[in-house]
């Protein structure tokens, strides 16, 4: 079965513009959860723009599923995962100015950096993922890494689903095919919604865990929290 983790930033974001605690970061996390998410993942960066330093350790405490912590591995935050110790750590190659993720890493030109990463959090007993496109080349050294599992980045898929959805899939099945082999775990995010979800789902062998957070908490809005998140784990049935 392939879990569903809700990225909360949204909600952090929206809070953070009118400042106080509404909507209340910490509760958004026990609701997902309530209403059947599998995980809950939070991406803090170094300017705080929607997740806090301080929601981190708050939403701690109540995670009865799986915590899911992104980001660049700055000494400050590999110190901070290495307190939190949540089940896992999703590695991105994200700039502190960046707007959103939007590439996966370099695995080859960064393969010492995130060995020794990977094994700081490895003795801590911290699941890892690091987030790649679907390069083989990319894929094949990320196995030398040591990492459990890698995220894809699926936003070139999004954007070509509407078009050709085959196309667009094609790359992203040669990729986990090509990870399955390297005994990588696969997860998989960026962009994907309730109109790609369930084929990205069935065509994905040895598929995870999917994180979403913009699409599923825009949908929110119209459907509300609680049935937005069935609709996304009907997608992954």
């Amino acid at each position: 079965m392939t879990r569903l983790s809700v990225n909360i930033n949204k909600i952090a974001t929206l809070r953070n513009s009118r400042g106080g605690n509404i909507p209340n970061v910490k509760q958004a996390a026990i609701d997902c959860q309530k209403f059947g998410a599998q995980g809950i993942t939070i991406h803090p960066r170094p300017d705080e723009r929607h997740i806090k330093h301080s929601d981190v350790f708050d939403i701690k405490p109540t995670i009865t599923t799986e915590f899911n912590i992104e980001g660049y591995p700055s000494r400050d935050f590999i110190d901070m995962i290495c307190r939190v110790k949540p089940e896992q750590v999703t590695l991105v190659p994200d700039l502190p100015v960046q707007l959103t993720s939007n590439q996966g890493w370099d695995t080859i030109k960064n393969l010492a950096f995130l060995i020794d990463v990977i094994k700081e959090f490895k003795t801590n007993t911290i699941r890892t993922s690091i987030f790649v496109g679907t390069d083989p080349e990319l894929i094949e050294a990320a196995a030398k890494t040591g990492t459990d599992r890698i995220e894809l980045y699926t936003e070139p898929f999004a954007t070509d689903f509407p078009a050709d959805p085959v196309k667009a899939i094609n790359p992203f099945v040669a990729a986990a095919v090509l990870a399955n082999k390297c005994g990588l775990g696969i997860n998989a995010g960026h962009d994907l919604n309730l109109k790609n979800l369930s084929f990205f789902h069935k065509n994905i062998p040895g598929l995870l865990e999917v994180s979403i957070g913009h699409a599923l908490i825009a949908d929110a809005l119209y459907f509300g929290l609680e049935r937005t998140i069935q609709l996304y784990l009907d997608c992954l049935k």
